[in-house]
């Protein structure tokens, strides 16, 4: 066996060793998309998503969630949730309620 590296040797073990971590990496990226629930070919069609998260003590949270098309702040303890922000009705009341723009007078 000769001792002696040739610059193919070197090159060899370089492109195997980049190989293997590339391999490594796209595994890694595989299992976090598929931890996160999201499909790899289509995007997921959850309805609840969380927006925001905000730690204020060591066991209560701030979240902002956002469900459809609505957006709510949730206080969370060890004990309970509670919604800090209005939930309304339903997407078509939030429509009615919204005041509408009147024109000025000439």
């Amino acid at each position: 066996m000769n001792p002696v590296w040739t610059l193919g040797d070197w090159l060899q073990y370089l492109f195997s060793f980049i190989f293997v971590i590339g391999l490594l990496l796209l595994l890694l990226w595989t299992l976090r998309r598929l931890q996160s629930g999201t499909s790899l070919l289509r995007k997921s069609k959850n309805r609840l998503h969380v927006l925001e998260t905000l730690s204020v003590g060591a066991r209560q949270k701030i979240l902002l969630i956002r469900v459809d098309e609505r957006e709510i702040l949730v206080g969370i303890s060890a004990q309970q949730m509670t919604a800090l922000s209005p939930w309304p009705a339903s997407p078509a009341s939030d429509k009615a309620q919204a005041p509408e723009t009147e024109n000025p007078p000439s």
